[in-house]
Parts: C-alpha cells; sequence; structure tokens
C-alpha cells in the first residue's frame, strides 16, 4: 500500500506561525510581488465568508472586506516542510516528497515495526504534528492515495482497499487531476465531471480530443499507474547566513556579501571532499516575509567564482530590501575527487550521461526521467505501443 500525506495550505500555515491569531480571522495569503495579482491559500473563516485560494485580489476584497493579506513566508514554508520530511525519516519512514506539503511512502515496510496498518499511520501523523492539521490517504496506487488524501479531512486518515477503488474515484471531482484550466471546461462542456464519467470513456477518443495530457488524465481517472515509492536520500545540511544591521537593497552590497557566503560554504566541513551539485538562496526581507530560490548547478563544482557567478542572477528576483542573507548547500556528490586524464578514456559519455540524469533528478524529483520500452509495437493505436518506465541509474 501507499500512503500519501497531504498538508493544504502549508505556505500560509508556515506565514502565520509569526502571527497565530490571524488564523481565526479572515486571511489569504498575498500574491507574489512580481506575479499575478491572485490570493493564496485562505483560512477557514476566509472561506467561510466565500474568498476562495486563486481567487482574483480584487474581487476577494470586494466579497470579505475584512481580509487580511499575509506576507508570504517561502523560506520558512522550505524550513518546516523539510522538518516534517525529516521527522518522518527519522519515525522509520522512506518518504518521497513531490512537492511542498505533499509526500508519498510505502506502508509494507513499517506495519511489521507498529504492529499494523493504522498504528503505523497514526504514527506518521504524529511525526508530522497536530499543528499542521494533516492528511493521510492509503491506497494500492499513487494517484488513489492522493485522491484519498485531498478528500480526507483534517487529521482524519482514509484507506481505500483495492477492490475498492474504482468506487472510490468514481464520484470524485475532475478538478482531482493535473489538467489546465481550458481542458476542464470542455469536459465540462461535454457533460464530463466527475472521474468516474471520464475513466468509463474510451481511451482512445479521449486522447484524439485532448491529447496526451487527456491520455494521462484518463488513466489516473481509472486508477492511474502502478509504481513504487523511492525513498530520497537524506541531503546533507550545510548552510551559512548573514545578518545586514540595516535593510540593504543595493545589488553590489549584496553581490559581496554572497561571495563571503560561497566562500564560508565551501569551507565547512560537511562539504570536505565533495562537489555541490544543488544550492539554494534565501534572505528574510524588511516586510517581514522571506524569499528563497534553489539553483542546480550544470556539473557539480566547488570552485568559488562559478558559484558566485552562477548565483549572482538570482539576487535581481529579491522582491524588496533585505535584512539576512542565507546560503544552503541543498545537495552534495559523493566524497570522491575528480581525477583528469590525458587521454580519453572509454565509456567517458557514458559516464557524463549518467551525471547528467542525476542532475536533472536533482532539479526535477525522481521519477522525472523515464525510458521508452515497447510492450506492443503492432498495436495499431500509437499510446499502447510503448509505456514510459522511470529510468534507473
Amino acid at each position: 500500500m501507499i500512503a500519501c500525506i497531504s498538508i493544504p495550505g502549508l505556505e500560509l500555515k508556515a506565514a502565520l506561525r509569526r502571527t497565530p491569531t490571524l488564523a481565526l480571522r479572515p486571511a489569504a495569503l498575498a500574491p507574489e510581488p512580481r506575479g499575478e495579482p491572485l490570493v493564496g491559500p485562505v483560512t477557514a473563516a476566509a472561506e467561510a465568508a466565500g474568498v476562495r485560494p486563486g481567487m482574483r485580489l480584487g474581487e476577494a476584497l470586494a466579497t470579505c472586506p475584512s481580509l487580511v493579506l499575509v506576507e508570504p513566508d517561502a523560506a520558512g514554508a522550505e524550513l518546516a516542510w523539510e522538518e516534517i520530511v525529516r521527522s518522518l525519516e527519522d519515525a522509520g519512514f522512506a518518504v518521497e516528497p513531490a512537492s511542498l506539503g505533499v509526500a508519498y511512502f510505502e506502508t509494507a515496510g513499517v506495519e511489521r515495526l507498529y504492529g499494523g496498518l493504522e498504528p503505523a499511520l497514526r504514527r506518521a501523523r504524529a511525526a508530522v504534528g497536530a499543528e499542521w492539521d494533516a492528511r493521510i490517504g492509503v491506497a494500492a496506487r499513487r494517484f488513489a492515495a492522493l485522491a484519498a488524501a485531498c478528500v480526507a479531512r483534517p487529521g482524519q486518515l482514509v484507506v481505500v482497499a483495492g477492490d475498492e477503488l474504482s468506487r472510490f474515484l468514481a464520484p470524485l471531482p475532475l478538478t482531482l487531476l493535473p489538467l489546465e484550466r481550458a481542458r476542464y471546461e470542455e469536459l465540462e462542456a461535454l457533460g464530463v465531471r466527475t472521474l468516474g464519467q471520464l475513466a468509463a470513456l474510451p481511451g482512445g477518443a479521449v486522447a484524439e480530443r485532448l491529447g496526451p495530457d487527456g491520455r494521462r488524465a484518463w488513466r489516473l481517472a481509472r486508477g492511474g499507474p502502478a509504481g513504487r515509492v523511492r525513498g530520497r536520500r537524506p541531503p546533507v545540511a550545510a548552510a551559512v547566513s548573514l545578518e545586514f544591521p540595516q535593510a540593504v537593497g543595493n545589488e553590489l552590497t549584496l553581490r559581496r556579501a554572497l561571495a563571503r557566503l560561497v566562500e564560508q560554504a565551501l569551507a565547512r566541513p560537511e562539504r570536505r571532499d565533495r562537489f555541490v551539485r544543488k544550492v539554494a538562496l534565501a534572505a528574510r526581507l524588511e516586510s517581514g516575509g522571506s524569499w528563497r530560490r534553489t539553483h542546480t548547478l550544470r556539473e557539480p563544482s566547488a570552485d568559488l567564482d562559478r558559484l558566485r557567478v552562477a548565483l549572482a542572477p538570482r539576487l535581481a528576483d529579491l522582491p524588496g530590501p533585505v535584512v539576512e542573507l542565507r546560503l544552503e548547500l541543498v545537495e552534495l556528490t559523493e566524497p570522491a575527487g575528480r581525477q583528469l586524464e590525458l587521454l580519453a578514456a572509454g565509456g567517458e559519455e557514458q559516464a557524463r550521461l549518467r551525471d547528467g540524469l542525476r542532475q536533472v533528478r536533482a532539479s526535477t524529483g525522481s521519477g522525472s526521467v523515464c525510458t521508452i520500452v515497447e510492450v506492443a509495437p503492432w498495436s495499431r493505436i500509437p499510446e499502447a505501443r510503448a509505456l514510459l518506465v522511470p529510468k534507473d541509474e
């Protein structure tokens, strides 16, 4: 069985940790400074007043004039999510984070440890913490587990047996599928409003009308592909920060501070004999919010100038003056040196290809690199001739 842990509105809950009293008032996460004017997650009081996530800012304020906008705390949300994942790993769960607030793990290895499925799920919920109102769904397929977690109430466990999978998914809305808004409207115009109605249609007709995205949505509506959960490799915790005596908005000063942080990070003992593959640059803003961006290097490096040049353009994305700048070494390579050769040896292209695949996985997550496997080359349907299978190292 595959379990899915979902924490809706994690960004808002992390931002409300600074002002807990706003959790009982109509509040919503403010739009990004340079993004579209759309509100983020909302509190229960704001939802009761008619405000919905993704609503335009002007419409939300007109619907609820007492709505309070909470400054986004991207760095705080990332750190809170990392703490949750590490807590689950400390409890014995091999966790695969899918996105901010959504993670998967298999229950087969921990049921014997905790004396059954439900005790193991209760232990996972306790590891997350009651303050986050985590929802847990369990099913034989990954998408079904996510759907179970989405329909569960805060703090509830929903277990879907294998023989009940189709009946469970049938009445659920299409909004659970990863489709564009135009596709939802097109399906609703055709009279298709639930997963069961979509699953009852011929797969070829859906693929012809909606393309590859529709074909994938049709498969998910029927339960989704069977696959295993791959636990992540715990990242190496190495971070340095620099706090300014007063807010700084000058780019030249920030570049000098960044160069100093890179120098300090490379001197950390955790980085000894390792190359940097993925880094994160975070900042605490003068307005009280935070900002965070990650960067995956095309080739792992421990060169000071190269890291500084790669991270410096990220400073242009800062939405305001900074009171603290933080640099995190998110992922490092194995503790081994790189011995260059005078003559190119055989198999060097394969080694570079494997290294490039590891970089892609570090940037986009596990399961993002797939290979094509022919299963029915004689089929007349192009989508049935081959399957996409996650590529192993």
